[in-house]
Parts: structure tokens; C-alpha cells; sequence
């Protein structure tokens, strides 16, 4: 099949219960000729590569249909998602769940306690579990049928056949035999007795399965519904509507589907870019961070070329369009997204592979248990007894709970500590993962731009040259600008400025207290009238600011440059310790930035990490991420921006900053809430603890499976004495997870841990700083990460 008669085409699919679904369908449509399909069972659709001349579309979706699903094409998927249409699956499951719930919950407590037995309690109990087994149930039921016509077995078969075993066997008692009698108490036998039996029912085990296993089923869904939110919260980020500049110069607004590609659209100051283009008039600062990650807003001029939804931070532009919809840089990294989520490996549970096995043995050990007993002429009653006993034994309501209860619990614990896992897919990855690629920009680093040093010259007060920089810098929405204007308020109020004024690309000039103060790039103070050049110390401390990619800013008033400004992004303080608690973990960091290569190289130094990968476009850090992973490496990533989605979603683990974006957040696995990077540590620990006590609880449940069916097959246990065992079971599966609740953060790696300080570096003097405002630059200054020159 050639590349280039190929056709691709997503089949949105229903039906599917678990991932043996999803290989059900990718195999039967693999078989087609000319045919090439992934099925992902997390966002319930699949990928079809396909020959046009080989298969037809209408084949795809019949072949769907045949391995007993059902699939719409595009065309129809869009008429049916806008017409009304049924309660979706979170929103039916939750139904389910709640009406199980509050049938079951009195049928187990007069099954539990014989005090409230009373006359006809057994019809009543009937009465109320028979909706939760014929409706609550209904889609385990359905499962189980469909997976019969493919001659396959799953956790819903198991589910069926438990929940309608134990019923069935009660209809019989009560209508058949002596259990439907007025006075009828249910008897407790440890040891079946021959020719007795069948005067139990097991009501109470039928209804509390169903409503263990809906809640498993319930939570699983709520977690499958997210795959989709990264890519819609991608598409809420770009502009809706865009003014056009017509030929007459008039303007027109338009809805930005309605845009063209040469069209000349109208940007104004704190607008979003409605698309991408080519700047054709104006100078501005563009706050790229949406799509770079970096805090430092690139200046664009005619020729500069800007992309979709960043926003204009400066003065107006027209930009001329040159990319639309789906080309435009927004729609690729959403398309990037939407291929790293569709080529994960669909979730497959443990319990699901096992029962493959498990469920046939266990129902052909209960129709030989059956046929055993009655050949030995024990009677109907007493080997129908034996038979119902080893499926109940058997009945997977611990083995249900195994996965849904360590995951609930862990995961609760996690939100209690600001850490959100997403699903239980996730927990397997932890385990693996032997690489962690940490984003720069607002992960290592706080992600905004700070004042870390200020040099000032030779008989120069440094409040003075704060309080009049600072007080001009608070008339610009430079952020760069902001930043100096935050550190001079620390000093005090800002005097008022008069005639200010704004030189794009270079930075501001205005009177401040009767002084004429111009600040900005050197190259304006050295245009002024008379020029104003830096003295040696200033140059100095410039040339060892830029050689770190810092911003230096310069400041000047009444003809003579007087002080220098360092603007840098500053390292979270505990972005050290986080490292090291990753390779205390066995993990191998690396970090990955849009930003440059020696400015990458500072950071990585002061916090622990020898791996580097800097320059890199945000398409880029999706490709690091598979370099690394097709090196054999397994892959956590941890980010923050629009920049790091397609990342952290091909990642084999996505770890977000919940101080992020939205879009970060909903394409990762993982969410730290908190913002502090040593939070990752700490999630991969919890997910780790986690997934262990999961296989804990598993191990626990096939074992005494496999304990005690050989005992109900004897006919040495009875059903009730099966449900009690179930019933205990479940208890310990539910304990065991219940001591992820005492998880608690490793802060240990903080001991000993100091903030390193680089050699070599120069400034100038700052004459007139007190001691105490030299060591609180000299602190900032050892915490300090570069950021590319932008003013």
C-alpha cells in the first residue's frame, strides 16, 4: 500500500467496555485489504489508513459492525453531535451506580443481621435486587454476551456470571425450595450438608457486586472522558473574531473562520494574534510564551513573522496573513497532541488478561463440580449447592475492587498533597520510567521576569536610580518594564512622570522629578542629545550579564548613564532539591528549553543536571521526546506551557505544573498542583506506591481464589460461607488500600542542599548599597537563570 494512495479517515466508536474491545476491532479491521488501523480505547476511536480503491469507507464501519460494535463516518459523527442526543456514559454509569446503591445497601444489612430478619424479609429482598441485577447490571450483561459471540472471556463475563448465578440460585430457593417460606431465616452452615441447601439465598452477594463493580466502572469513565479536554482547551486559546483592514483602509470585524490567507488583519495592543502572518506595519513587543514557554516578549517589526493566538503586549500592528486554520502553528501543536494521545498503547488491566483464563476454568470447574456431585448421587439440591459455591467463591468483587480501591484512595491522597493522577494507565508508566525531561521556562524556573542585580555608577544613590527607573518603567506594559517597576516599589511610592514616551524595540524615555530619565537598550541612551554612554563598570557588568543571556536594561537621566539593570527569570528555590530527589528515584534528568544554549547550560549547572537540550521550536520537544524514547529510554516529561502539550503527551508519563495552562494540565498524565517541581518526585512515588499496592491487592484476590474453590468444589464450603470469604476478601483488598492514606512527602533530600554559586562572574560596584541590599542581590544572583535579550 503506497503512501501516496492512501486515505485517513477517524472512526468514532461505541460499545467498547475494556481494552480487548479495542484489539477486537483493530484485528478485524486490519483484515481488510489495503487496510492499516490503531484502535485507542482511552478516546474511543479509530485511525484508519486505507487504500481507496481497495475498501471503501462504508466497509470500515461494517466491519465494525461485525465484530459487535458500532462506528460512524465523519460526515454523520458531526449531523449526530448536533442533534439531541442520549445521557453520555459518565452520566448513565452514575444512574446505575446510585440505584444499585440504594437497593443493595438494605438487602445487605438483613442479610448481615439477624436481628432484622423478619417474616417475608427474603421476598422483599428479592423484590429490591432484581432491578440492580437485570438493570444495573444490564452492561456487564450485554459485555458478557458480546464477548461470548467472539469466544473470549473478561472481567464482564466473570461479573455476569457471579451476579446472575447468585440470583439465579436464590430464584430457585425461594420459588422451588423451602427459602420462600413466611418464618424462613437464613441458616449458617460451615459444611454443607447433603440433600440440604436449598433454603439459602444469596440476594445480598448479587447486589453488592453490582454496585462494587459499577463504582469501579463509573470511576474508570470519568477518566477516559479527559483524553479529549487538551485538544479543546488548545482550540479555545486562538481569537474568535479579527478586524480586517479593507482597501478603502476602512476596518471590518469578522469571525476568524471567515479569514483568508493574504488578508491584512488589524492587531492592537493586548489583543490576541488572530492567526499566523507577517508583520506589514508597526513595531511591538509580542508576548510569545503560548507557544515558546519563554517569559521574554519578542520585538517584531515589518518582516517579523508572528503566530496565532500570542498576544501584542506593545504598539498596533497589521499584520498580512499568510497561514489559516489548519495550517497555523495553534492547529499543529493541537494536531500533535492528537497523535501522541492516539498512539498510546490502550490501557490493559491485569485482572482483564488474567480473566481471559480465569473466567473459562472457573465455569467449566462448576459445571464438573455439578455433574461430580450429582453422579455420585448427592442429590440436585446439595451439588447445585457445591456448584453455586465455586462460583461465588469465584465471584470478582475483591478482584474488581483491586484496582478501582487502591486507585481511589491513592489518588484521593494525591489531591490531598496538590498531585492528580488521571487513570490507572498511568501508574504502569511510572514504574518504567527511567528518563525525566524537565521545561525550563516555569518548571526549573519561576517563569517570570525579576530584577536580580542592579549595578550603578560612581556617585550614584541606588534607591535614586531605582525610584526614578522604576517610576518611568511603571508607565510601560513592557514586562520587562514591569519587572523593574515591581522592585523599585518594594522602596517605596513612585513619583509621578510626565511627557513619556514610548521608542518601540528600544524602550522609554520621560521626565521624572525634574529629571529627563531615558531607559532602555544602551543603544538609546547613546542616541540621546548629548550621547550617554556606559562607564567602564556599567559595560563591565553589562558584557557579564549578556554572556549568561540575561536582559540588561540601562538607565540614564540629566545626560550621563547612571545604572544598569539585570532582568532575569530566577530558579525556583526548590527546583535542587527536586532534582536531586529524581535521581534518588533512579530517574536520569534532562532539561529542555526553547531558550538558548548558555543560558540552558547556567541553569542545568546550579541545579544538578548534566543533560541539555536547548534551541528547540515547541514541534521539537515532541521529537526530543521520541528521540529519547526510540533510544530506549521510557520517558517522563514535566512542563508547563501551550509549548510543552504535544510533550507531555508523548511522553510515556506527562507530569504538568498546575501553575500552568489548561492546555499543559489536560494533556499530561500527572498534575502538580502546587507549582513546586519536587512535587514530581513526590507523584511518581505516590503513583509507584500506588500501582504496587494494586498488585498487592490482585495477588491477593486470584489467591484466594485459587485457595478456596478447591474447597467449594469439595462441597466443604457453602455459599453463605463463600459470600462471607468474598465478603472478607473484599475487607482486606479494601484495607490494604486504605494505607495509602498515610503516603506522606520525602523532604529528606533537603538536608545538606545548598543553592551553588557560579565562579567567575563580574559587576560593578554598587556604590552607595548597604550590606544588607548587597547580599540580598548577591542570594537573587546565585538563583539566577538568563533569559535572551528582548528590549
Amino acid at each position: 500500500m503506497s503512501a501516496a494512495s492512501t486515505e485517513q479517515i477517524e472512526l468514532p466508536i461505541t460499545g467498547m467496555t475494556c481494552a480487548s474491545c479495542a484489539s477486537r476491532i483493530e484485528r478485524r479491521l486490519n483484515k481488510l485489504d489495503g487496510v492499516s488501523a490503531t484502535v485507542n480505547y482511552a478516546t474511543e476511536k479509530a485511525r484508519v489508513d486505507f487504500d481507496p480503491g481497495a475498501v471503501a469507507p462504508e466497509q470500515l464501519v461494517a466491519a465494525v459492525a461485525a465484530a459487535g460494535y458500532q462506528a460512524v463516518l465523519p460526515v454523520r459523527a458531526a449531523a449526530v453531535a448536533d442533534a439531541p442526543h442520549e445521557p453520555n456514559e459518565l452520566t448513565a454509569l452514575r444512574r446505575r451506580l446510585v440505584v444499585a446503591a440504594a437497593l443493595s445497601l438494605p438487602v445487605l444489612l438483613m442479610a448481615m443481621i439477624p436481628a432484622l430478619q423478619f417474616d417475608d424479609f427474603q421476598w422483599l429482598s428479592l423484590t429490591l435486587v432484581t432491578p440492580v441485577v437485570l438493570w444495573a447490571a444490564w452492561p456487564f450483561h450485554r459485555a458478557a454476551w458480546l464477548n461470548l459471540g467472539h469466544r473470549a472471556a473478561t472481567m464482564d463475563t466473570l461479573v455476569s456470571v457471579g451476579v446472575l448465578s447468585a440470583w439465579l440460585w436464590s430464584l430457585y430457593a425461594l420459588f422451588l425450595g423451602d427459602a420462600g417460606m413466611t418464618d424462613m431465616r437464613i441458616a449458617f452452615d460451615v459444611i454443607p450438608k447433603r440433600g440440604e441447601g436449598a433454603d439459602q439465598v444469596y440476594l445480598e452477594t448479587a447486589g453488592v457486586v453490582t454496585t462494587f463493580l459499577l463504582a469501579g466502572r463509573w470511576f474508570e469513565a470519568r477518566a477516559k472522558r479527559r483524553a479529549g479536554a487538551a485538544l479543546r482547551a488548545l482550540l479555545e486559546l486562538g481569537a474568535k473574531h479579527v478586524t480586517v483592514l479593507q482597501g478603502d483602509g476602512g476596518e471590518r470585524r469578522i469571525p476568524v473562520e471567515q479569514l483568508q490567507v493574504g488578508d491584512r488583519i488589524v492587531v492592537r495592543p493586548g489583543e490576541k494574534v488572530a492567526t499566523d502572518g507577517v508583520v506589514e506595519a508597526g513595531t511591538s513587543a509580542v508576548d510569545m510564551s503560548m507557544l515558546t514557554g519563554e517569559p521574554v516578549p519578542v520585538e517584531v517589526q515589518p518582516g517579523s513573522e508572528v503566530a496565532g493566538a500570542t498576544v501584542n503586549a506593545g504598539g498596533r500592528l497589521v499584520v498580512r496573513a499568510t497561514k489559516v486554520g489548519a495550517d497555523t502553528a495553534l492547529a499543529q501543536i493541537a494536531r500533535l497532541v492528537e497523535d501522541a494521545q492516539s498512539g498510546k498503547a490502550p490501557v490493559q488491566r491485569l485482572a482483564d488478561r488474567v480473566a481471559a483464563v480465569f473466567v473459562p476454568v472457573v465455569i467449566a470447574l462448576a459445571v464438573a463440580t455439578l455433574g461430580f456431585w450429582l453422579a455420585a448421587g448427592a442429590g440436585a439440591a446439595f451439588a447445585f449447592t457445591a456448584a453455586v459455591a465455586v462460583l461465588i467463591i469465584a465471584c470478582p468483587c475483591a478482584l474488581g475492587l483491586a484496582t478501582p480501591t487502591a486507585l481511589l484512595v491513592g489518588t484521593g491522597r494525591g489531591a490531598q498533597l496538590g498531585l492528580l493522577i488521571k487513570g490507572p494507565g498511568i501508574l504502569e508508566s511510572t514504574r518504567r520510567v527511567d528518563t525525566v525531561v524537565l521545561d525550563k521556562t516555569g518548571t526549573v524556573t519561576n517563569g517570570r521576569m525579576s530584577v536580580v542585580h542592579v549595578a550603578i555608577a560612581d556617585g550614584v544613590d541606588r534607591d535614586e536610580a531605582l525610584r526614578l527607573t522604576g517610576a518611568l518603567e511603571h508607565a510601560s506594559e513592557h514586562p520587562i518594564a514591569q519587572a523593574i517597576a515591581r522592585a523599585a516599589a518594594l522602596r517605596g511610592p513612585l513619583p509621578p512622570v510626565e511627557r513619556f514616551a514610548n521608542r518601540q524595540g528600544l524602550g522609554v524615555e520621560g521626565v521624572v522629578a525634574g529629571h529627563a530619565v531615558v531607559v532602555g537598550r544602551p543603544a538609546l541612551l547613546q542616541s540621546a542629545r548629548p550621547p550617554m554612554h556606559l562607564p567602564p563598570a556599567l559595560e563591565s557588568a553589562r558584557a557579564s550579564a549578556e554572556a549568561r543571556g540575561q536582559t540588561a536594561v540601562a538607565a540614564g537621566w540629566d545626560g550621563r548613564a547612571t545604572a544598569l539593570f539585570v532582568v532575569a527569570d530566577t530558579i525556583k528555590d526548590t527546583a535542587a532539591e527536586a532534582v536531586a530527589s529524581l535521581r534518588g528515584l533512579g530517574l536520569r534528568p534532562v532539561l529542555l528549553t526553547g531558550d538558548n544554549e548558555t543560558t540552558a547550560r547556567a541553569v542545568a549547572r546550579e541545579v544538578g543536571i548534566d543533560e541539555v537540550v536547548a534551541e528547540v521550536l515547541p514541534a521539537e520537544k515532541a521529537e526530543v521526546i521520541a528521540r529519547l524514547q526510540a533510544d530506549g529510554r521510557v520517558v517522563a516529561m514535566v512542563g508547563d506551557g501551550v509549548n510543552d502539550a504535544p510533550a507531555l503527551a508523548r511522553a510515556d508519563l506527562g507530569l504538568a505544573i498546575g501553575t500552568g495552562t489548561d492546555v499543559a494540565i489536560e494533556a499530561s498524565d500527572l498534575t502538580l498542583v502546587s507549582g513546586d517541581p519536587r512535587a514530581a518526585s513526590d507523584a511518581i512515588r505516590l503513583s509507584r506506591a500506588t500501582l504496587r499496592t494494586i498488585k498487592q491487592n490482585l495477588a491477593w484476590a486470584f489467591g484466594y481464589n485459587l485457595a478456596a474453590i478447591p474447597l467449594a468444589a469439595a462441597g466443604l464450603l457453602s455459599p453463605v460461607v463463600a459470600g462471607l470469604a468474598m465478603v472478607f476478601s473484599s475487607v482486606s483488598v479494601v484495607a490494604n488500600a486504605l494505607r495509602l492514606r498515610r503516603f506522606r512527602p520525602d523532604r529528606s533530600g533537603a538536608r545538606g542542599l545548598t543553592t551553588p554559586v557560579r565562579h567567575g562572574e563580574t559587576r560593578a560596584p554598587d556604590a552607595g548599597a548597604s550590606d544588607g541590599d548587597r547580599r540580598a542581590d548577591r542570594d537573587a544572583d546565585q538563583r539566577v537563570r538568563g533569559a535572551s535579550p528582548g528590549r
